[in-house]
């Protein structure tokens, strides 16, 4: 003979799968929150000035650094900005998703040491409208993270000016 669950088992599951949903909830609205304060540049503001410059302004992240969403080979990758970086580094994961493929070995000095990377050719590196062809970067096959350092390959093409916590990049034609 079966029995009917009773009201208050009933209530119980309830009550369990609201607060599942509500943490569920709660998970999500936070994550965005953190991942806009580590990337607060996820569409940069691009515009051209009253000198035909192509202008893009970042604001600096709660760290203190400039991330923002861009492009390389038309491909949507996140950048950090890097004076002090070269060339444009990639890190191997991201470079295997992108479709970019080995050049040749060389050595570079990071701030952990030298490590061995290979070279990589960039059709197109963009920025919010800034955009640059033919781009030395290398791939970082030592490299855990998923951010693409926006080195000096790229950088010194363009004049930036810094404000407080906003860094205007500008490209003359």
């Amino acid at each position: 003979m079966s029995r009917a669950p009773s009201s208050a088992k009933i209530g119980k599951g309830m009550l369990i799968a609201s607060w599942v949903l509500i943490l569920g909830l709660l998970t999500v609205f936070f994550s965005d929150l953190l991942d806009q304060q580590n990337n607060p540049n996820s569409a940069p503001a691009s515009q051209t000035n009253a000198q035909g410059a192509k202008e893009v302004r970042l604001q600096r992240n709660r760290y203190g650094h400039y991330v923002a969403n861009g492009k390389i080979n038309g491909h949507s990758v996140v950048f950090l900005l890097d004076t002090g970086a070269t060339s444009v580094s990639i890190p191997e994961t991201v470079a295997r998703k992108i479709g970019l493929h080995r050049g040749r070995e060389q050595r570079v000095s990071t701030a952990n040491g030298s490590v061995t990377t290979y070279t990589a050719q960039l059709d197109s590196v963009s920025l919010g409208h800034i955009s640059l062809h033919q781009i030395n970067g290398h791939i970082n096959p030592h490299s855990d993270e998923e951010e693409v350092l926006l080195g000096m390959s790229f950088l010194k093409h363009l004049e930036f000016t810094q404000r407080g916590d906003e860094l205007i990049l500008r490209q003359y034609q």
